[in-house]
């Protein structure tokens, strides 16, 4: 086949590498935001109801698995939180990865805004709680509840926009929202983790080294995988530091780079079969089994894991741990309690703040620039959507509150969230002008 005929190779261009992805990216976040409201606005209105207490009774049930004397049992919410979540962090891993190798994050000139603006975004909102919430020493501990921003209630949100929204803004607010996890994965790891056990720790950081050298010795095999990821989650969950940070890692440690180039299978099955016949075709490439093998190889296990799991964790696992973390009764004494207050003005405030103060910053002494058709009205209405926490954000309460306190870390929460919501769509209606509904992507 002539190099003139050969055109497939256009959708590997660069552009197309990078858009490809984030579109499915943004129409399955968009999706999941509007799932996660129906969660939220569900567990909301049950706890406030005559089936309270059998709610709350259903999350605290328990459940065992274990072997013997080795065992873990945690209730239901514990598991959400502590289990399934390590599988929506180990999906943060994956994309901080894909960002990191060939996204916005792997230039510094591309990655100088979005670091800027999400630094801060996340020290001025946990600033701005310590400053309201003053000598209340038992709430001090809820300074990273106010520094996370949701991505996928973002993307929600952006997508009634449509076209409006360039996509210099998109990108930027997912790049934001990447560095914003990263943020929030080290002040878990470091700051809400306790009682560390040192022999945990070197059992957990040993099997990230079998990872690693599994990687390299060339094994494929999910299992193998499944099975030493396990490994480290158990080791995790005993060392004291929160297992969901396996997740994390694990994410981080998977291959970005495919077993097989595309060209290459391509290029064997025209050369195979040109003008012959199916009997011309090498021996490995008669299998039906080993072809489809082949063709799966042509992907990195980076992308086909997150192909794979992204569907899973947005619309099966976020939506779960909005039913089991968003159900909390709205009472006077919590909704004007210091902690709700200011988590929820460090949300509503704090983040577009930080988020424009620092970008103008970036953009003041040459660091970066904004992108095409992104204005600082446009900057100004994403930093207050950025100001939708949710579930990275009552993920963080669960860790640093119990009782009382846990309840008002949600309730400002979810308060701060709905506000920024609000307040950063009728900015961005009002800012963002008609015209780019005519200039699409």
């Amino acid at each position: 086949m002539t190099s003139e005929t050969r055109k497939p190779e256009l959708p590997n261009a660069p552009i197309h590498r990078l858009l490809g992805p984030l579109r499915r990216y943004m129409a399955i976040e968009a999706t999941s935001g509007v799932l996660l409201v129906l969660c939220a606005a569900i567990a909301l209105a049950i706890a406030n109801s005559s089936w309270a207490d059998e709610f709350s009774a259903f999350w605290e049930t328990h459940l065992r698995i274990g072997i013997g004397r080795w065992e873990i049992n945690e209730s239901l919410l514990h598991w959400v939180n502590d289990g399934l979540m390590t599988i929506f962090f180990f999906v943060i891993g994956l994309e901080i990865k894909r960002e990191i190798v060939d996204g916005e994050l792997n230039d510094f000139r591309k990655a100088a805004l979005p670091l800027m603006a999400a630094l801060g975004g996340m020290v001025v909102p946990a600033t701005l709680y310590l400053l309201l919430i003053g000598n209340h020493e038992s709430g001090r501990s809820g300074w990273g509840i106010p520094m996370a921003t949701d991505i996928a209630f973002v993307v929600g949100f952006l997508a009634l926009l449509g076209r409006r929204v360039p996509l210099g803004l998109k990108i930027l607010l997912l790049a934001l929202a990447i560095v914003d996890d990263i943020g929030a994965i080290l002040v878990i790891a470091v700051f809400y983790s306790e009682g560390i056990s040192i022999v945990a720790m070197v059992v957990a950081t040993t099997g990230l080294g079998v990872t690693v050298l599994s990687h390299w010795m060339g094994i494929r095999s999910i299992g193998v995988y499944l099975l030493i990821g396990t490994a480290i989650w158990v080791a995790m969950f005993h060392s004291g530091v929160h297992p969901t940070v396996a997740g994390v890692l694990l994410g981080l440690l998977t291959p970005a780079t495919a077993l097989l180039p595309r060209v290459t299978v391509l290029d064997a099955l025209e050369e195979s079969i040109g003008d012959g016949e199916p009997d011309d075709l090498p021996r490995e490439l008669k299998s039906v089994g080993r072809l489809k093998w082949m063709m799966g190889e042509t992907m990195s296990p980076l992308d086909r894991l997150e192909k794979a799991l992204h569907p899973w964790v947005a619309f099966v696992i976020m939506p779960l741990f909005a039913l089991a973390n968003a159900g909390v009764t709205i009472d006077l004494r919590a909704v004007t309690h210091p902690i709700s207050w200011s988590v929820a003005l460090g949300l509503v405030l704090g983040k577009p703040l930080g988020i424009f103060l620092c970008s103008w910053l970036a953009v003041q002494i040459g660091l970066a620039k904004l992108p095409t058709g992104v204005t600082w009205k446009s900057i100004a209405g994403a930093g207050c959507l950025a100001g939708i926490g949710f579930t990275m954000s009552l993920f963080i309460a669960s860790l640093a509150f119990e009782g009382d306190l846990l309840s008002a870390g949600k309730i400002g929460t979810l308060l701060g969230s709905f506000v920024s919501a609000v307040l950063g769509l009728t900015l961005l209606t009002l800012f963002l002008p008609p015209a780019l509904a005519t200039t699409s992507e």
